[in-house]
């Protein structure tokens, strides 16, 4: 189960979610949460049990089947972050447009320039372009802010981590998404790591606090071990 199957029933259905690629963008929210509304679910616009369930009645499933490699599709800001791979900013003069739009769409209008990090961007931009209703920190560029964002939560897949940079006490910091973990380090899908959207691995003593999306859909965290190469091993439920 992926976005272009949530995609197509939304379509058999009678609810357009815009073009089927694969892509979880505005208009498949608006017509998930079109279809929950019409039917008498919880408004949104994440495809958890329920709605999944809905979608599908005669399915009788209730959670997409999961490989190590696969993602829940009630983390669609974490979808948009593994769309988003290799997104660079450019050397020199100049700037990424699409790094630009993102802060436009977010209304940081004195945001011109891909030299200033945009970890804090990056984030903003997956978290407001798939919930709606949830708020950012205020200057969501700032790395540290991001532990005022939503809840508390323990790591796990798709949760916010918030790092420290040269040293605890310092302002400075670093911010991306949960992909995995090994032993030592937590493997983080963020923005401005070497210039570019990577997966890179972050000592776990280096970080200060996880955090959750108030609307997004409370779950267990999902734990994914891997080699400090990157390579996934497993996926537990803890």
């Amino acid at each position: 189960m992926n976005t272009k199957d949530i995609q197509q029933a939304l379509i058999g259905r009678g609810f357009y979610p815009g073009p089927i690629d694969g892509y979880p963008g505005r208009l498949t929210t608006h017509a998930i949460k079109q279809f929950q509304q019409a039917n008498g679910l919880t408004i949104d616009g994440l495809v958890g049990p329920k709605t999944l369930a809905k979608l599908f009645p005669d399915t009788n499933i209730t959670s997409p089947e999961m490989d190590e490699t696969s993602l829940p599709l009630a983390l669609p800001w974490l979808e948009i972050a593994m769309n988003l791979l290799d997104v660079k900013e450019v050397a020199g003069q100049g700037s990424n447009p699409l790094i630009i739009d993102w802060a436009a769409k977010l209304g940081l209008a004195d945001y011109h320039d891909d030299d200033i990090p945009w970890c804090g961007l990056f984030v903003a931009h997956c978290i407001s372009s798939q919930l709606s209703n949830e708020a950012v920190p205020n200057n969501p560029l700032l790395a540290r802010n991001w532990q005022k964002f939503g809840k508390q939560t323990t790591p796990g897949l798709g949760a916010v981590l918030v790092f420290w940079r040269e040293s605890k006490q310092s302002y400075k910091g670093h911010v991306g998404l949960y992909w995995a973990e090994d032993e030592d380090a937590y493997h983080v899908i963020g923005g401005n790591q070497s210039n570019a959207v990577t997966i890179t691995r972050i000592a776990k003593d280096r970080l200060l606090e996880a955090r959750w999306p108030h609307t997004g859909l409370d779950e267990h965290p999902i734990i994914r071990m891997a080699t400090n190469k990157g390579y996934l091993l497993s996926t537990n439920e803890a």
